[in-house]
């Protein structure tokens, strides 16, 4: 691992820097937003804008790189990142911001699609599985970092909009001085939505079920953390805790699902973070039971994931995994859009806990599914080898799937060496 960081340190610096930026704008703007009297429907909308600019950048930015080059792609996107993050405190209006997080969530995601590509040219055969964890480790310590500097700021004032925008400026010195020129960019057309549910109706359901899960701990904890009662320093632990289990549990629930029967694995995983939510919903008020929801959600959610996509792949020929990836993303990120509008209606119509009876509904919801699935399809009946699992964040692009999915063929391909 130290092998892998040294040789693209200014990467994983650049990357960290980012995530820390990124993770300060989303819990900052349901705070500030809180505190400008905007309705959590209002706030909803905003949270749900920077997905829909990630959903689309996915499909133009790739584009945009053939056209231009990686380097002008990278500069101008974080440009135009640094401008609207000093722009939030000057235009205080729900439309002034939505428009910003469209345009943020457009521009993270073409610049985690440069960096991303930029890993995996500097990687190895060899090397990829690691740099693609270690870049998984620094993703979500940016974030939990970015909770520490707002807990300790003042969400009233310029400053705390102001730390990411030089964060996010000065990310892009260490990674444009320190990268080498990239080959010829290359995307994978994703597979047909029919035909990717033909193949794994549970896994379409649960990414797509998923992406309101994500949408809803990376846009609307905040501003439930503020509904209730918390303080900014007990919302920043709250955030951080999502995150912390997901890191800490990924690799745990990796190393079981190479052992043991993935759909299974999935229908236990969703029914445990169903039910912890709903010891949030049941018992309100108590900040403990508030952490520790907010922990086995993350903790079984984002190890979802990259089960649900290694679940698809044991169903596929390689050559069909790249372009599977790219289905799912996509599924992933309808439901991502949707979920802070939901999530947000429900608190306004049932309460403030409306935030953990949502996320109940579609943990539970997918393990339900599974059950059911598991009614109409015998996995023993199946001709087919299991891939190995490798962990991908939930905010990835296509890029970083299409990684993952070389270290599962990879890895397939090494086993099969020394019966060649």
């Amino acid at each position: 691992m130290f092998q892998v960081f040294s040789a693209s340190w200014a990467l994983f610096l650049g990357m960290f820097m980012l995530m820390v930026g990124n993770g300060l704008q989303g819990t900052l703007l349901g705070l500030r937003g809180d505190q400008e009297g905007f309705s959590t429907f209002a706030l909803s909308i905003v949270m749900s804008a920077y997905f829909l600019g990630f959903l689309f950048s996915s499909f133009y930015t790739p584009k945009l790189i053939q056209r231009v080059g990686h380097v002008r792609v990278f500069a101008a996107m974080g440009s135009m990142i640094s401008a609207v993050l000093i722009l939030y405190p000057v235009l205080v209006e729900p439309w002034a911001w939505t428009v910003g997080r469209v345009l943020i969530g457009f521009c993270f995601c073409g610049v985690y699609i440069t960096a991303e590509s930029w890993l995996n040219d500097a990687s190895t055969n060899e090397t990829r599985g690691k740099s693609l964890s270690l870049y998984m480790i620094v993703q979500m310590a940016g974030i939990v970092f970015a909770q520490f500097i707002v807990s300790r700021g003042d969400v009233s004032g310029y400053v705390l909009f102001i730390i990411p925008s030089i964060l996010v400026s000065l990310a892009f010195t260490p990674i444009l001085l320190s990268v080498k020129p990239m080959p010829a960019f290359e995307q994978t057309k994703p597979m047909k939505i029919r035909e990717l549910i033909s193949t794994s109706p549970l896994a379409c359901f649960g990414m797509f079920m998923l992406g309101g899960v994500f949408a809803a701990q990376f846009g609307m904890s905040a501003v439930y953390g503020n509904r209730v009662g918390l303080t900014v320093g007990e919302i920043s632990f709250f955030v951080s805790s999502i995150y912390v289990a997901a890191l800490v549990l990924q690799y745990p629930i990796g190393w079981l699902s190479d052992r043991v029967d993935r759909r299974v694995l999935i229908i236990w995983i969703s029914l445990i973070g169903g039910f912890g939510s709903l010891v949030a919903f049941l018992l309100p008020g108590n900040f403990a039971l508030i952490l520790f929801s907010g922990a086995v959600v993350g903790g079984m959610s984002n190890p979802l994931y990259a089960l649900l996509i290694a679940y698809t792949n044991d169903y596929l020929e390689r050559e069909d995994m790249a372009a599977a990836s790219g289905g799912l993303l996509f599924i992933n990120g309808v439901g991502a859009i949707m979920g802070p509008i939901v999530v947000g209606s429900m608190m306004e119509i049932i309460g403030n806990n409306g935030f953990w009876l949502f996320t109940a509904m579609l943990m539970l919801g997918i393990g339900l599914f599974g059950l059911y699935r598991s009614t109409q399809r015998s996995r023993d009946d199946l001709d087919m080898e299991t891939v190995h699992y490798s962990p991908v964040m939930a905010s990835s692009t296509p890029v970083a799937a299409e990684v993952a999915q070389e270290v599962y063929i990879e890895a397939g391909e090494e086993e099969e060496a020394p019966a060649a």
